[in-house]
């Protein structure tokens, strides 16, 4: 396949959401070069450090691929006609959960990534598109998109290539952890998340919810 390629580099503040609640999902993109760090994108904000942001959830990114599933599944929706419809900071089509691996690096721009963790849908995805249904589309699909950490700070921009560097645990997709994790479906056998605790690039809570299961 081609080396994808960064549509869309995507910030975002806290704002008002739900009653007293704010949060920072709605990400619009930002021109020219942007720093990229150890905690994250330049501008960007987190409105819930609880469950959000820190060094293992550094830079979302949610493959861009899945939009037209989602333009069939809800009928259409205004979000979807623009980037980072689902808060992600890096939009880009080519790169998917079942194609990219815990651990695979990626060199944007000049930063260097590693991925970190598949992302864990919660309800502000539902608010915020006003519709119910997408958590369970999201956990029998898997299209969950994932975090990176930051590995080596850098800059990158729109039009910058997306390339994967590195191989993590390749045993392991995106897809599969998630799956393993949160799939009601899935059929994970106890080797299963032994082998999960064991992935070393994998974010410490991912690793500690496996172990969590294990003991149920």
């Amino acid at each position: 396949m081609s080396t994808p390629i960064l549509t869309a580099i995507c910030t975002g503040q806290p704002k008002p959401f739900r009653g007293d609640e704010t949060s920072a999902i709605d990400k619009h993109p930002v021109e020219g070069r942007v720093a990229i760090g150890r905690l994250g994108v330049a501008g960007d904000a987190v409105a819930d450090h609880k469950h959000h942001g820190g060094p293992e959830m550094a830079v979302h990114q949610y493959p861009h691929d899945h939009y037209p599933m989602w333009r069939d599944v809800l009928g259409g929706h205004e979000l979807l006609e623009r980037p980072a419809a689902f808060g992600e900071n890096i939009v880009a089509t080519g790169w998917t959960e079942d194609a990219v691996h815990i651990g695979d690096r990626f060199r944007i721009g000049t930063a260097l990534l590693e991925i970190s963790q598949p992302r864990q849908p919660c309800w502000k995805i539902e608010h915020r598109f006003g519709r119910k249904g997408m958590i369970k589309q999201i956990l029998k699909t898997h299209a969950c998109g994932w975090y990176y950490r930051v590995l080596e700070e850098g800059e990158a921009a729109a039009g910058d290539a997306i390339e994967r560097v590195g191989r993590g645990h390749e045993e392991w997709s995106v897809a599969q952890v998630f799956a393993a994790l949160f799939d009601p479906a899935a059929s994970t056998m106890p080797d299963d998340l032994r082998a999960i605790v064991g992935l070393e690039r994998l974010c410490p809570q991912w690793r500690e919810k496996a172990r969590e299961l294990l003991e149920v």
